[in-house]
């Protein structure tokens, strides 16, 4: 008589904490990078901070903001969206180097959760764009930005935009794995990006666009997640733009999620 073991599968809970375990080391392994090469977090600083002193010191007198703000305080909302936004290219860019050099492999062939190698790097990233918005909410301030609504609602917009960036971070993972190397990420990455950053109300009032493009721009991504920071740092109605905002990034999440998954089983 033969007796034939069968391994017994972990219990769900086990499996789960697991998987949470492994995205934790993952994501303090691509920590860790930002750490060892610092011009990773100064470069994505740099663009924004540049943006804040040509927007407010050299376009701003051309720009009329609404009625009532100063244009340094519409300006602020939609510089801290575009930098959470550009930030989420990285991710892409970051797992199309690691694939170029082999680590994914590597990490297929250790005894972890798989789902842990992409959950650990757009949630690395996730802690970068804290850093990010964090420093730019300085720099708003030097140059004159005040919120008007009290910390609460402040920290209300700090958190949609941060999980908006998150849900941007899961796009461009399915760029990073399609794309042959970081190169080639970062050459599909931005173009994509660009329109939905300038064709919105990030700079400008949607009402200054020609009226083929307002249409486009008031109802898109960014400009609907920018309209919600705004209300929130601002004051004005915030009802509707904060449920319009979180519509989209759970919508973005609720679509990508399962397509970048996918394409890492497939690419793995």
């Amino acid at each position: 008589m033969t007796v034939t073991s069968t391994a017994v599968r972990p219990p769900t809970v086990v499996r789960v904490r697991r998987a949470v375990a492994d995205a934790r080391a993952l994501t303090w392994r691509n920590l860790l990078t930002y750490v060892r090469l610092p011009q990773l977090v100064v470069f994505s600083t740099i663009q924004p901070i540049m943006f804040v002193l040509i927007f407010r010191y050299v376009f701003g007198g051309a720009i009329q903001p609404p009625p009532g703000q100063s244009y340094v305080n519409f300006l602020m909302p939609g510089i801290f969206v575009q930098s959470v936004a550009f930030g989420a290219v990285g991710t892409g860019i970051g797992l199309a180097e690691d694939m170029g050099k082999g680590l994914i492999e590597r990490f297929r062939s250790l005894p972890m959760a798989q789902s842990s190698v992409l959950a650990g790097r757009t949630t690395a990233d996730l802690a970068r764009n804290v850093f990010v918005v964090f420093l730019m909410a300085v720099v708003g301030f030097l140059v004159g930005f005040r919120a008007g609504t009290g910390p609460l609602p402040f920290l209300a917009g700090v958190a949609l935009l941060l999980l908006f960036g998150y849900a941007l971070s899961w796009v461009f993972v399915l760029v990073g794995l399609g794309a042959a190397n970081a190169e080639t990420a970062q050459a599909v990455a931005f173009p994509t990006l660009f329109p939905l950053v300038f064709a919105s109300s990030a700079f400008v009032p949607v009402e200054s666009m020609p009226g083929w493009l307002q249409a486009f721009a008031a109802n898109q991504p960014v400009s609907v997640t920018v309209d919600a920071v705004r209300a929130l740092m601002l004051g004005g109605p915030t009802i509707s733009p904060v449920l319009q905002s979180s519509a989209w990034t759970l919508g973005i999440l609720a679509v990508f999620v399962p397509l970048a998954a996918r394409r890492y089983r497939r690419a793995i």
